[in-house]
């Protein structure tokens, strides 16, 4: 099986399939239990270019009208840096994703993101690069 691209482990450290992780987000619309769960299948979702996903998940008070995806833009990694529940519906996550566009070199996109929880789900509202 294929390592979820948002790099999360298991107890072991092993790589999680997608099957047995993002996948139960963006395929199966199950609401992410935590803002971190929710911001790494975004991440995965960047990867898989699922637009749908991204929109459903953004805040109605932040969300575009659309997402366009640059051709050819390889997401190299993530990193959580930190998950931090503010109170019962709202959190930030600081992480790190990397990504190569062709042509150019790798770039980094350092975030803290806020999220917020509304009748049993969260959405990504918005965030500020580091």
């Amino acid at each position: 099986m294929a390592a979820c691209p948002c790099g999360r482990a298991d107890a072991r450290g092993r790589p999680l399939a997608y099957a047995a992780c993002c996948a139960r987000y963006i395929a199966h619309n199950t609401p992410a239990p935590d803002a971190e769960a929710l911001m790494r299948s975004r991440y995965t979702a960047f990867v898989l270019e699922r637009a749908d996903y991204l929109l459903a998940t953004w805040h109605a008070s932040h969300r575009p009208p659309g997402i366009e995806f640059d051709p050819g833009v390889k997401w190299l990694g993530l990193d959580v840096r930190q998950h931090r529940p503010l109170d019962d519906s709202h959190a930030e996550v600081e992480f790190v994703a990397r990504q190569k566009s062709p042509g150019s070199p790798a770039v980094r996109l350092h975030e803290r993101s806020r999220f917020v929880r509304e009748a049993g789900r969260w959405y990504y509202v918005d965030g500020d690069q580091l």
